[in-house]
């Protein structure tokens, strides 16, 4: 099989491999096609897999015991599928499926797993699942603060930010799983932006007229998570973590350091 190039490799997380790191895990990497509604991490069940999208928006998925449930965050060519693994965990009660088909590469668990014993890639994945945590807070900060045409816009620019070009092949049904409620509200919401000439809905498509309209209608609910990746991932090499000594008093000692 042919080794991937790191050249070559779209998905944004990967670039920043160490090199040494990405030759490690070079031939593991099995190219795969994801279609629109492929599981890639089934609810309490073991990750398989992990995925580095190429293309494409995966959703991610919370579920309540009586059956409800919403998306929480999208990953995209930003990051992964299968990150709880970074974590030591085997599994998790939220799914994740492709909302918009791509492609990417996949990684056996077990043969990922290794890798993250080298530093400088345990610590990229460790900050990469901190912007992950930090999407997941402004997603409830959005539902709590803000409203339904602005999380409609948040969404819409998440997906932006993920698909190349302008047209966001997206389903009603879909848009109503991102804000979690009932089909025919979605199509209310969608008017309202059509109004403001930001987007043009039509069957299964929303194209994005005017990005800065987006921006300026979600208001506050769009940006931190997505600056914090760039500071974090994206921006040239960041100083490594400080090991924390706990004999050592000096609190300057315990400072971490702190986008593409």
């Amino acid at each position: 099989m042919t080794m991937i190039a790191q050249s070559q490799i779209k998905n944004r997380l990967l670039r920043r491999f160490p090199e040494d790191a990405f030759e490690l895990l070079a031939p593991l990497l099995e190219p795969v096609d994801l279609p629109m509604k492929r599981l890639l991490v089934r609810p309490r069940m073991p990750i398989e897999h992990v995925y580095f999208l190429e293309s494409g928006v995966a959703s991610m998925v919370a579920e309540s015991a009586d059956g409800k449930s919403a998306e929480i965050r999208h990953i995209g060519r930003e990051g992964i599928a299968g990150y709880p693994v970074v974590l030591g965990v085997d599994r998790t009660p939220n799914s994740i499926f492709m909302q918009v088909a791509g492609y990417g590469l996949q990684v056996a668990t077990p043969e990922f797993v290794p890798i993250l014993e080298h530093a400088e890639v345990r610590q990229l994945l460790l900050r990469y699942v901190h912007t992950c945590e930090l999407q997941l807070a402004h997603s409830a900060l959005a539902a709590a603060k803000f409203t339904m045409h602005q999380r409609l816009a948040r969404w819409l620019l998440m997906c932006h930010d993920r698909i190349g070009g302008n047209d966001l092949p997206l389903t009603h049904e879909l848009l109503a799983l991102m804000l979690g409620v009932r089909r025919a509200g979605v199509t209310n919401e969608l008017h309202i932006l059509e109004g403001m000439h930001a987007i043009k809905s039509t069957r299964g498509n929303v194209r994005v007229l005017d990005r800065n309209m987006l921006i300026e209608i979600a208001g506050g609910c769009y940006g931190v998570p997505e600056q914090e990746y760039e500071r974090l991932i994206e921006t040239s090499a960041q100083p490594p973590i400080p090991p924390v000594h706990l004999n050592d008093k000096s609190p300057s000692q315990h400072s971490l350091n702190g986008r593409p």
